[in-house]
């Protein structure tokens, strides 16, 4: 499952505004028919197991860690479900691209001054679609001209069904110490609805081949809530899961994506509407097996066995911190001003500390910008290679805005939620002065829960995250 997945609330602010039984995209489907044992699950135990995953201080220096996000628009084949800014059968652009990739990378990495990347994540698209040369070309740049922290976390996306023991020796050769690979089921029937290359058979053969390769934090992707998916078979696939026993599991309730060929098999009644009360019954199934087997939830739909192995590339997303992302389509969100050095950002359409067009219009200064990738390949390859800027969409965030987000998506994170001291130290207020009505009225309604160092979900409050969302978000 694409990273990206998890920002789309942020662009989207209108999510907030569906169905109150939904957590925005990317996430599990949990209506409000869902026995309160679940909501138990998923908070059972965290008061005296909460610090192993105890929150990092904010930088004494004001600098924020910073994640690379390195976009792989190709797929050996587009799933029907899939609604990600990716192409199959564009093998012959592969080579073109890698190298206006690779210029992208290098403009940035004189952007951004030496500061310190702190993560890196190939995703896509499946990124082991590309040759070992490519790869290489993309991998070496990242450590030769990035900053990059002594313990970087740099991960890659896979696709069981493009298993090559040598890619992923490769890889990890090259310094990528995390591998997250799409199963998505371990049913015959389940993988080939979904459209997948591989078969169960496949991903057990991938996961022994990157376990030999060196690689000792690995992710599991699955989905859940498919149409006539039973429980039965959600319990097979949890069951070869956790035989296998990964170091991180990321559970995703299937969503129906407008414009999507799933979306037509539904419309034109092909196949029946996932139904929200099963989805909500597997996740409590799921919640309950992890739980038992020593996984942690640390955010909605994620599973990690330790703080250590949790996907440090996405809190950057759920914390509304920094990134930089480079391909088509690729967001980045960096905050102002940036540090950006000014001589190096003229082929962008904004300038580090310029009021963006969103905040004119507003009358409110920006205090964080977010910029967008033009989305097609060809389009991205053509300017990237004019020495234009591939930048497609771009706007300022106000205060107010920016708040809301940092609730918003903290807000999934189960444990850890918002803590105080950071809200205050990336906000310069205090949350409460902030939010104040809007956290007494959810606190009464039994939705958020402080311990006077955090704000979180409750059990009540996660199984109606969209409505506690929408207070945040104007």
């Amino acid at each position: 499952m694409n990273d990206l997945a998890a920002l789309r609330s942020a662009y989207s602010k209108h999510r907030a505004e569906e169905e109150e039984a939904k957590v925005p995209e990317a996430s599990v489907v949990m209506p409000n028919s869902m026995t309160g044992s679940a909501a138990g699950a998923a908070h059972s135990g965290r008061g005296q197991e909460s610090s192993q995953f105890a929150t990092p201080a904010f930088s004494a220096t004001g600098e924020e860690p910073l994640g690379l996000y390195i976009h792989i628009p190709f797929c050996a084949r587009k799933c029907p479900y899939c609604d990600f800014n990716t192409y199959a059968r564009l093998e012959p652009l592969y080579e073109a691209y890698t190298q206006a990739l690779c210029r992208e990378m290098g403009r940035w990495a004189a952007r951004l001054a030496g500061r310190t990347v702190h993560t890196v994540f190939l995703g896509g698209g499946t990124p082991t679609v590309l040759n070992s040369g490519q790869l290489k070309c993309i991998l070496e740049l990242v450590h030769d001209r990035f900053a990059l922290a002594a313990d970087v976390e740099i991960s890659c996306e896979a696709n069981p069904g493009i298993e090559d023991r040598g890619q992923f020796a490769l890889l990890h050769s090259l310094g990528v110490n995390r591998l997250s690979m799409g199963v998505q089921s371990f049913q015959e029937e389940e993988l080939g609805f979904l459209g997948r290359i591989h078969d169960a058979e496949d991903a057990l053969r991938a996961y022994e081949a990157a376990v030999d390769a060196g690689f000792a934090n690995i992710n599991l992707d699955f989905m859940f809530g498919l149409p006539r998916q039973s429980v039965t078979a959600w319990h097979d696939s949890l069951d070869k899961a956790l035989d296998l026993a990964p170091r991180h599991v990321s559970l995703y309730s299937l969503i129906v994506e407008p414009d999507t060929p799933l979306a037509h098999w539904v419309e034109t009644g092909q196949t029946p509407a996932p139904d929200d009360d099963m989805a909500a019954e597997m996740y409590e199934t799921a919640m309950s097996r992890m739980g038992e087997a020593g996984y942690e939830q640390y955010e909605v739909s994620n599973w990690a066995r330790g703080a250590g192995y949790v996907c440090r590339h996405n809190l950057l997303y759920w914390r509304n911190q920094e990134w930089v992302g480079v391909g088509p389509g690729a967001h980045s969100h960096m905050r102002l001003p940036s540090g950006l050095r000014g001589e190096s950002i003229g082929d962008l359409p904004f300038k580090s500390g310029d009021a963006c067009d969103g905040a004119e219009r507003s009358g409110s200064p920006a205090v964080a910008v977010r910029w967008s990738n033009r989305k097609g390949v060809q389009g991205y390859i053509k300017r990237v290679g004019a020495g234009e800027s591939p930048v497609d969409f771009h706007e300022g965030i106000t205060a107010e805005v920016s708040m809301g987000e940092t609730m918003m998506l903290g807000l999934r994170l189960v444990r850890e939620g918002v803590p105080l001291a950071r809200f205050e130290a990336m906000h310069g207020q205090p949350l409460a002065d902030a939010f104040g009505p809007s956290l007494d009225r959810l606190q009464e309604e039994g939705l958020l829960e402080s311990d006077g160092e955090r704000v979180r979900l409750t059990g009540k409050g996660l199984l109606v995250g969209n409505r506690v969302f929408s207070e945040f978000i104007a």
